[in-house]
Formats: structure tokens, sequence, C-alpha cells
């Protein structure tokens, strides 16, 4: 049987390169979860211009149809035919557009504005003249 060689003089080594992964692991742990605070605290969303459409006509069609149902059930249940669906068909239409408004002004306020030139004082005083 054959015995195992000393180990003691290259344990300080391993444990060294051991702390040292150990250290910065989590330091990249720490940093991302700073990260991802300051993510969530900016409120930005990383969505798709095609989710954010999604969202945006999902939610004028749900206020139109509910609004549309509403006014067949009022219909029914006083016999006012077609009043209370017309009435309430154009309430849910009024409010799909304050909502695709309202909607559009979250998403607007949560995207950084797109890069471009910065106008200067000196352009105005040269538009003027």
């Amino acid at each position: 049987m054959a015995k195992p060689q000393d180990t003691k003089g290259q344990d300080s080594g391993a444990d060294g390169v051991t702390r040292d992964l150990a250290s910065r692991i989590a330091s990249a742990k720490r940093s991302r979860a700073a990260e991802d605070n300051r993510a969530l605290a900016n409120g930005s969303h990383d969505t798709s211009g095609m989710a954010r459409g999604m969202r945006i006509g999902t939610e004028f069609v749900a206020a139109i149809v509910i609004g549309g149902i509403l006014g067949y059930l009022i219909d029914l249940g006083l016999g006012t035919s077609p009043w209370g669906l017309l009435i309430m068909f154009m309430m849910g239409f009024a409010a799909g557009i304050l909502n695709v408004t309202r909607a559009v002004a979250e998403l607007n306020a949560a995207s950084p504005p797109p890069p471009g030139p910065k106008p200067d004082a000196e352009d105005d005083k040269r538009i003027e003249h």
C-alpha cells in the first residue's frame, strides 16, 4: 500500500487560491446584486417593442369589450336595447384611450431619452437673427 504524499506545504498555497476565488465570487455577486437593485430602483423595464405594442393593444381592446359586455347586461336587465350597449361601448372606448395614454406615458417615463445632439445656446442666437 502506498503512503499518501505529504501535502502540508501545498495546503497553504491551495488555501490562498481558494480564498482568492471565493472573494472574487463574493465581490461579483455583490456587484451583480447592486446592479439589479439599481435597475429596479430606476423602474426601467427591458421590454421589446412587440411586448409594448401587445400590452397597449390588449388594454385598449379589453376596455372596449368590458364596456360592451356591461352595456349588453344593462340592456338585458333594464330592457333598454340598444342604448345601454351603445353608451357603454363608447365609454369603454374612452376608457381604452385613457388606458393607452397612461401606459404610453409610463413607458416613455421609464425609458431613457434617445441619444442625440443637445441644442446649444449659440444655435438659439443664430435662429433669432
